[in-house]
């Protein structure tokens, strides 16, 4: 339970971090933060699979980069049910995925 209270925190601090860096990305509060964590972290465990397998397909034939238009998309579902977290352009999304999983990387490191 402590060890999910603490992811919950680092997702928390990387989405103030990459909205705080990144131009097209804004959150409202630090409650919205902590929600936004939330919710990213359910559809990376419930809808990124269910896509993956259904457009195994194009990810074979694109090498793999079809998996970022999947990342976009997790993000951009994130932004449509969370009111107060808005994400201006694709290239936008793109970079939110990737600042937040280097950051919470980084950050999950300090914890193993």
């Amino acid at each position: 339970m402590l060890g999910l209270l603490v992811r919950l925190v680092i997702s928390t601090i990387a989405v103030m971090i990459a909205a705080n860096v990144l131009p097209g990305i804004q959150v409202a509060n630090i409650k919205t933060a902590i929600i936004v964590a939330i919710v990213l972290g359910l559809l990376n465990t419930f809808v990124k699979p269910v896509l993956k397998i259904l457009t195994l397909p194009i990810t074979l034939l694109t090498l793999g980069l079809f998996l970022l238009v999947i990342n976009v998309i997790i993000v951009y579902l994130a932004a449509y049910l969370v009111s107060g977290f808005t994400v201006s352009s694709i290239l936008s999304a793109l970079i939110f995925s990737f600042v937040l999983s280097v950051v919470s990387s980084f950050l999950g490191m300090f914890l193993d």
